[in-house]
């Protein structure tokens, strides 16, 4: 029998779980500071980060940029790049424009409030992409990476994320995680894909992969 203690938590653990999925309002600021300040976080985006191997002219974007960890760190590499960011909630826009704000004032880093099925314009082709945690909320994940492979030039890179947070989430749940990107990856067109996990409670997986040169999208 549930118990009304049970229930609120359980209420509780929903409106978190939207929260994180679409930071809003003061809650989702709280949010985006826990986000932000986690330790684990902030390993997982910077550890991704460099899987990228970002070169000071090369021009990336991140989708879903949260509280902007992953912007600052794509900043401090593309030095004379840019950086582009997305992200479906105002409040994490906000937040991550005041983290980066030096590199927003010199033009280098560009942040907007979009989502991943609505994508802006970017200019010219893109060297590298990263989705952190995101795209299990996607509409037609694998539509939306074909779109995304069309923004890169020849031999872009790309990474995909997961870290489970669900509960019980074990080492097992990330390895499934990572199989379904690299399925999806793999249907999108995207090839030469590798897996690199870094040791966390649960584990994170990352998947990259190369946007082939010369093949039709």
């Amino acid at each position: 029998m549930q118990t009304a203690g049970t229930s609120l938590k359980q209420r509780a653990l929903r409106r978190l779980v939207r929260q994180a999925h679409r930071p809003r309002g003061i809650v989702g600021w709280a949010v985006g500071w826990m986000f932000a300040h986690r330790l684990s976080n902030r390993q997982r985006n910077v550890w991704a980060v460099s899987l990228l191997d970002v070169q000071p002219t090369d021009r990336v974007l991140e989708i879903g940029f949260g509280p902007g960890i992953a912007i600052a760190e794509f900043a401090g590499r593309a030095t004379r790049g840019h950086v582009f960011g997305i992200d479906h909630s105002q409040v994490m826009v906000r937040q991550a424009t005041r983290r980066n704000a030096a590199a927003v004032r010199a033009h280098r880093v560009h942040l907007t409030h979009a989502s991943v099925e609505q994508l802006p314009r970017f200019g010219d082709p893109l060297d590298a992409i990263l989705a952190v945690n995101s795209v299990g909320f996607w509409p037609e994940p694998v539509e939306r990476l074909r779109e995304l492979r069309r923004l890169l030039r020849p031999a872009g890179r790309i990474a995909l994320v997961s870290q489970p947070r669900s509960p019980g989430a074990t080492r097992d749940t990330t390895a499934r995680a990572a199989q379904e990107l690299q399925d999806m990856l793999t249907r999108a067109g995207f090839t030469h894909l590798r897996v690199e996990t870094l040791e966390l409670d649960p584990p994170v997986a990352c998947v990259l992969a190369d946007n082939p040169s010369g093949m039709p999208v």
